[in-house]
């Protein structure tokens, strides 16, 4: 029988961590690694830390979309696995990019190259979501806003690779804890669906700032994803800093749940030193976390707040079983 505790971080090196259990009863794991892609496969969410990643992908230098290799998601849509990945070596040329699976094995298949998304707007952190019979793309944009950044706008598509119609600008960086850092950020949009209604979780502020944090924008599901209007944004981050725990910058997150369906898990990445601490030492590595969440009495997320790497948890219910 496998323990009944766990401890963070699952990965020591993990920034932009992207964790989905997917219906064949495996969870599927994907983080930043620069030059190259990987996936880790688990029949559990801590064993996902046990298991050894395997490339997928790894294009050659001299090609187009070769270069920084960020923030990789793996979406299954409409019976196929596609991988959406930030690539290029400024901000003015990047772009997220599609993979598409030929086959039926995400580690083990080979993966075709279906070429960048038609954005107006340059950017990175491309996701998708099936809504009322459509398929949305919604992405971090750069631009001013009125301070340069980037901003989360979404659109349709006509196909996962290919948008079509106007980039609707959904969230921009208008508030003071979304300034932190000496940027003005919105980024790392991602998707969670209950009780009605479509959040949309974000990171805000500087990815190195110690203020990096996750602010939520909500729709109710009947609404047009495309009516900004109809997006209501909290007031203020829903998951930040924990100096008292030794968490800084906890952000760009995921979701997944629990091998029984019971619990609802974020996975993000976090730094365990603040950064004045970084600046005196030779750094520190955005590692992978997860953690537990609930629901408020009207049906809002509660992420709590991010806990110290040195915190037993429980693991995952119905993992003990596996």
């Amino acid at each position: 029988m496998r323990e009944q505790v766990f401890q963070n971080p699952l990965l020591a090196n993990g920034a932009d961590p992207w964790i989905i259990r997917h219906s064949d009863g495996f969870y599927y794991m994907s983080v930043t690694l620069g030059d190259r892609i990987a996936l880790w496969q688990s029949r559990t969410m801590t064993g996902l830390a046990q298991e050894k990643p395997v490339v997928v992908w790894q294009p050659n230098p001299s090609e187009s979309y070769a270069k920084n290799l960020w923030a990789p998601e793996l979406h299954y849509i409409d019976e196929r696995w596609y991988i959406y990945y930030t690539a290029g070596d400024s901000d003015a040329s990047r772009r997220v990019c599609v993979l598409q699976l030929q086959g039926e094995e995400p580690l083990h298949d080979s993966w075709r190259f279906m070429g960048a998304v038609n954005t107006e707007h340059p950017g990175l952190d491309g996701t998708v979501i099936q809504h009322q019979g459509a398929l949305y793309f919604f992405y971090s944009g750069y631009g001013n806003f009125p301070d340069y950044g980037s901003a989360i706008y979404g659109a349709r598509m006509s196909n996962p690779w290919t948008l079509t119609g106007e980039n609707v600008l959904i969230s921009a960086p208008t508030e003071a804890w979304e300034k932190q850092g000496g940027m003005a950020i919105n980024e790392g949009p991602v998707f969670l669906q209950r009780h009605g209604r479509i959040f949309l979780i974000f990171s805000a502020s500087a990815t190195w700032s110690d203020d990096y944090c996750l602010g939520m924008t909500s729709i109710s599901e009947h609404s047009d994803l495309l009516d900004r209007a109809a997006w209501l944004k909290h007031d203020g981050p829903v998951f930040s800093k924990n100096p008292s725990q030794g968490v800084y910058a906890p952000g760009h997150n995921s979701f997944t749940t629990s091998p029984d369906g019971q619990e609802d898990w974020i996975v993000y990445h976090a730094y365990s030193y603040s950064e004045e601490q970084m600046k005196r030492s030779e750094g520190s590595k955005r590692s992978l976390r997860i953690q537990r969440f609930g629901w408020t009495g009207e049906g809002m997320p509660d992420f709590g707040e991010p806990l110290s790497t040195e915190t037993l948890l429980d693991v995952p219910s119905g993992e003990q079983h596996q």
